[in-house]
């Protein structure tokens, strides 16, 4: 069976005008167009996570040259200004909701910038849009005790299954961070795959809940975004992420370890 890579694309807003907290994860709008366009001049063929992930756990093949775009938390311009986009071109694509900063009965007023209503979500998904979850308030899930991180994944998927009238298959892990309990966990709250970011290509062999992402900014121009959709120097891009990661990884490792030994004296 083929391992060949398959880039997910990670967006987060597209807005002209993002404020502070998201500007340098948001997209233009005339650049997102721009890179949609692109997709369909090197004749690649969007897909949804979700069927990737049924291909690739069925041994079904492959679209040519797939490629996923996918839109993490929830932010009203990918209403607003991806969705015709992605509907010009017949774009499949996935957006991964936190619940909770959605605007409407559950918000707890975390999100970022402008966010999606339901009734926005709920066009995405008569769109064609894959809509999946991406936890209640958006937390980093692997620092949660057994209950809370239950409660973030069970409270998302039930709160979209109750707007959308079906249950979310797709996970995305807030942040891109997760561990061998978390995944665990993803699983037994009944999806069947799950996004990290890595910021590498993803591969069958990654399972199907690791499987990595590679992030779209405001500064990714168009040169860059063909060599990522190209598999072209994906390393050489990312080499300062992957150095913070790692650094941070260690930190957060530190402060798990010193978590489980104060509950352990209590």
């Amino acid at each position: 069976m083929s391992d060949a890579p398959v880039p997910i694309l990670m967006y987060h807003s597209v807005a002209a005008a993002p404020n502070d907290a998201t500007r340098a994860l948001s997209v233009a709008p005339e650049a997102f167009a721009e890179q949609m366009a692109l997709i369909g001049d090197l004749g690649l063929t969007p897909v949804t996570t979700a069927d990737l992930a049924a291909r690739w756990r069925s041994g079904r093949p492959l679209p040519v040259r797939p490629v996923l775009i996918t839109f993490d938390d929830g932010y009203e311009g990918v209403h607003r200004h991806a969705l015709p986009v992605l509907a010009e071109h017949g774009f499949a694509a996935t957006l991964f909701v936190s619940t909770g900063w959605i605007r409407g009965a559950y918000d707890t007023g975390g999100g970022l910038d402008t966010m999606l209503d339901w009734r926005q979500v709920s066009e995405l998904a008569s769109a064609g849009v894959e809509i999946g979850g991406h936890s209640h308030t958006h937390p980093q899930l692997d620092q949660l005790g057994d209950g809370e991180l239950r409660t973030e994944l069970t409270r998302c998927t039930r709160i979209v299954a109750d707007e959308l009238g079906a249950r979310p298959v797709s996970f995305a892990y807030p942040y891109g961070y997760s561990s061998r309990r978390v995944r665990q966990a993803v699983r037994a709250t009944g999806y069947a795959q799950a996004l990290a970011v890595g910021n590498g290509l993803a591969r069958r062999r990654q399972g199907p809940y690791a499987l990595q992402r590679v992030t779209v900014r405001r500064d990714t121009g168009v040169e860059e975004f063909g060599r990522l959709l190209e598999g072209r120097a994906v390393a050489r891009t990312f080499a300062g992420d992957r150095a913070l990661t790692k650094g941070y990884a260690l930190v957060r490792r530190a402060r798990q370890v010193r978590r489980k030994a104060i509950r352990s004296r209590v």
